[in-house]
């Protein structure tokens, strides 16, 4: 690897950095060797670390010109993340630690997606999780990778996870983020609403981070084997979105994938409403102008 810490002057934000390494290695295979690339950017040592409460951490020198990150032993896909995570605090140097010359970072770090206006440590772990999936997942190679992938499908998620050697859900993020059509992904936990990752064009969801998955959801209405992806199927909309009245319901489906430990995906993919012709709504306004007024 030719890249050095000199081709990243001047880099400030995930973007950029990502932009930077990119140009000087353009041909990064997949999985991309993040550890090699820590090497080739001052990271000493990548070590085991053995805590509870911590997921990862970066212990950095006073010239902040090299560094050791620390990563919890367990799956290599989350073990990767934090690496990259990891890494994107060593490389911005507006990244300021809580404590002098060392960075802990706990499982919700790795997790969180956006930041309290104001908290410049959230705002920290927000770029340096965006920094760890762009390095991770870069984008012309994901594109490349999605481009065999047609109708939405959480296999798809799977074979991402798989060839870039990431956590599933962070494939679904980038998954949902770079599909044409209008999808959402929710995961779910002990039968309750985690998280929630929906493409710009998908309406919100009206399901609390926290509440119950919706009974007539397929996840409580069909068996599911763990880790295999069920069919997709058709369910009713105002489940998961608010549907207006006296408006004509889009279609939606979903597909499940049932993890380990009680978690679980759930494929949300609308399609619009078909528009109604002008004859159809003639009759539709005339049926609830005598439904309201008593007539029939």
């Amino acid at each position: 690897m030719p890249i050095s810490r000199r081709d990243l002057i001047g880099a400030g934000s995930p973007e950029a950095l990502v932009k930077r390494i990119l140009q000087a290695e353009p041909n990064l295979p997949v999985p991309v060797p993040i550890q090699e690339l820590c090497a080739r950017l001052g990271i000493l040592r990548i070590e085991d670390l053995d805590s509870e409460e911590f997921e990862g951490g970066l212990v950095i020198d006073a010239e902040r010109s090299e560094g050791t990150i620390l990563a919890r032993r367990g799956g290599e896909p989350r073990r990767r993340f934090t690496i990259a995570h990891e890494l994107a605090h060593f490389l911005m140097a507006h990244h300021v630690p809580d404590h002098p010359g060392r960075f802990r970072c706990r499982s919700s770090d790795l997790r969180r997606v956006t930041a309290k206006e104001g908290d410049q440590r959230q705002r920290r772990e927000v770029e340096a999780n965006r920094f760890a999936t762009l390095m991770l997942m870069p984008p012309h190679l994901l594109r490349g990778a999605m481009a065999a992938f047609r109708e939405p499908n959480l296999q798809h998620v799977l074979v991402l996870a798989r060839d870039f050697a990431v956590a599933k859900e962070a494939a679904a993020r980038a998954y949902v983020q770079y599909h044409p059509e209008r999808i959402a992904i929710v995961v779910a936990g002990n039968g309750r609403v985690q998280r929630c990752y929906r493409a710009l064009s998908f309406p919100d969801i009206i399901c609390a981070v926290g509440s119950p998955v919706p009974t007539g959801s397929l996840y409580h209405t069909s068996p599911h084997r763990p880790n295999i992806a069920s069919d997709i199927a058709a369910c009713s909309s105002d489940l998961w979105i608010d549907v207006k009245r006296d408006l004509r319901a889009p279609d939606l489906y979903e597909q499940v994938y049932l993890q380990q430990n009680g978690f679980a995906m759930i494929l949300l993919r609308l399609e619009a409403a078909p528009e109604e012709s002008a004859e159809e709504r003639r009759l539709d306004e005339g049926w609830r102008h005598r439904f309201h007024s008593g007539r029939r």
